[in-house]
């Protein structure tokens, strides 16, 4: 039964195709068979169309083990709705997959971040979680969701978020992965972004939010997704994280042939 707590896909058709068998065949394409994968806390995947930046999403995903809940965590592209937003309660749908809301670990967020709402109008048009779905689909068929999605960097916020995250963990004791989606730098030559991109990603790599916070701020990365980085970094190493990994990175020049302007995709794993 489809009530409004059923979110259905905004961007079916544009991001990603809208058909399930298609779907099911480009997810498969972009998942690399890998022989062992890495319980991980998080990842940073992005969320442009498939054609661009698919690769990068699936071999992220296929090099770590996705457990029952999944906290996907990205920014507000359209700047509806609350600064600070959860789905609280109910389902997402794709064409390929249906993922239960996990009400439990959302009601405890609530309790204990007060910068978050349980606010349905800032998800309703955004792809930056919804593109994650198929792929989370495909490796845990049952797996629930915690959908949140920012459109502040105020610092304060996130460390709550960040820690409302790691205590609810510990207080259910169930294992959860954490997704950043986010992609990196926007619209400029290739070696350009290249440069600056390397700036954050070692920032991710070290471990280190709030120096990427800086760093995206110093050297004007347009990373779309910096306060999802830096919530999941924070988090995850609340929960016991001590490394990142870079398992992928590549624009979209690499698709088009145009190096001109180029929009970076990096995929990294947080152990």
């Amino acid at each position: 039964m489809e009530t409004s707590n059923t979110r259905r896909p905004a961007v079916a058709g544009q991001f990603y195709p809208g058909s399930a068998r298609a779907l099911r065949e480009e997810v498969k394409r972009f998942s690399p068979v890998v022989a062992t994968t890495q319980r991980a806390w998080g990842v940073m995947v992005p969320h442009a169309g498939y054609k661009y930046s698919g690769a990068t999403a699936g071999m992220t995903f296929a090099a770590v083990q996705v457990p029952e809940t999944t906290v996907l965590i990205g920014p507000n592209h359209y700047g509806l709705g609350e600064p600070f937003a959860v789905w609280g309660e109910g389902r997402w749908l794709t064409p390929t997959t249906e993922h239960q809301v996990d009400e439990d670990f959302t009601l405890e967020l609530l309790k204990n971040a007060a910068a978050l709402r349980d606010d349905h109008l800032a998800h309703s048009r955004d792809h930056c979680l919804e593109v994650q779905l198929p792929f989370l689909g495909s490796l845990h068929l049952q797996g629930r969701i915690v959908p949140i999605i920012l459109g502040s960097h105020h610092r304060g916020a996130l460390d709550e978020i960040a820690g409302a995250i790691a205590a609810t963990q510990r207080l259910l004791g169930r294992p959860i992965l954490i997704v950043a989606s986010s992609d990196m730098n926007h619209f400029e030559p290739q070696k350009v972004s290249e440069r600056k991109d390397r700036l954050a990603i070692d920032r991710m790599i070290e471990m280190d939010e709030s120096g990427l916070m800086d760093v995206v701020e110093e050297h004007d990365i347009s990373m779309c997704g910096v306060g999802a980085a830096y919530v999941m970094l924070k988090a995850a190493k609340a929960l016991g994280a001590r490394k990142a990994e870079l398992v992928d990175y590549r624009t979209s020049g690499n698709v088009t042939g145009d190096f001109d302007s180029v929009v970076g995709y990096a995929g990294l794993r947080v152990m």
